[in-house]
């Protein structure tokens, strides 16, 4: 019944996180831990070793769907290669910091900065609304006869990822909470687009994360082989319906989320 319900968990966070690109960690992190409060079969459920498979649940998620969304033409594979330059790094400190410092002490300011960035996303920008940053590297993109335009900063974006890879390293999440948001707001990406780079990032950055916390042996590879086939599936599936919908609707989707995983965070951390 465990490995059932630990599939069925890694189904539906691998799903969510794909859809959004959140990468799953944010989804699948609070279940489990949720899990561990209440059912004695999660015992090993501790913060360390959800860290540690979370990375590799969203390593396989972003994978999956990364593959979905080449195909669909929807990555920025440049301005994915300047965010891996800070979130690589970012990434493997994050997951070296992860055995000195508690990540529970970071649960309250984390759920204010999820909230804070589903509120940003509350502001009402046209397709055509001048973003914050709009010098640098221009882009062009063309979703469904559309064509869109944007600019990246590359040490703006550098120094941002860089932040996203220290929070994915830490807490084992893709960090595509903060990524999605900041991309649409800052630059003036698409939503899909913006998504869709998030989980080409989020996967390396995962991958050199999830590699650190092996070393540091926080990993217990009876779940992780567990939630590999259900990252797979999900990702594909979230990526999947993604195509599906309209840009409006991913972004209350994330709004949602964000607010939810947020509040959640914040009422942890006061407990």
């Amino acid at each position: 019944m465990v490995y059932l319900i630990s599939l069925l968990a890694g189904i539906i966070a691998s799903f969510i996180g794909s859809l959004v690109g959140l990468g799953g960690g944010m989804i699948l992190i609070p279940l489990l831990l949720a899990l561990h409060e209440h059912h004695p079969g999660f015992a090993w459920a501790t913060p360390h070793t959800i860290v540690g498979i979370s990375l590799f649940l969203i390593v396989f998620t972003a994978l999956s769907s990364t593959i979905s969304y080449l195909k669909q033409q929807r990555v920025d594979k440049k301005s994915g290669l300047q965010f891996l330059l800070g979130s690589i790094p970012g990434g493997i400190f994050g997951s070296w910091l992860n055995q000195f410092v508690p990540a529970e002490k970071f649960t309250l300011y984390f759920g204010l900065l999820m909230i804070v960035m589903s509120l940003l996303l509350f502001i009402k920008r046209q397709e055509q609304a001048r973003p914050m940053i709009t010098t640098g590297s221009k882009r062009v993109f063309t979703i469904n006869g559309v064509e869109y335009q944007y600019a990246v900063n590359k040490w703006f974006a550098i120094s941002i990822s860089f932040i996203v890879g220290v929070l994915s390293g830490l807490f084992g999440i893709g960090g595509g909470a903060i990524m999605v948001p900041t991309m649409i707001l800052l630059f003036g990406f698409p939503t899909q687009i913006a998504t869709a780079t998030s989980m080409f990032m989020i996967f390396f950055v995962s991958l050199f994360s999830a590699t650190t916390h092996v070393f540091l042996g926080h990993i217990d590879w009876q779940y992780v082989f567990i939630f590999i086939p259900a990252a797979w599936i999900g990702g594909k599936l979230g990526a999947y319906t993604n195509q599906k919908l309209t840009g409006n609707a991913v972004q209350w989707i994330l709004r949602i989320i964000l607010i939810l995983v947020g509040f959640q965070l914040i009422i942890e951390g006061l407990s």
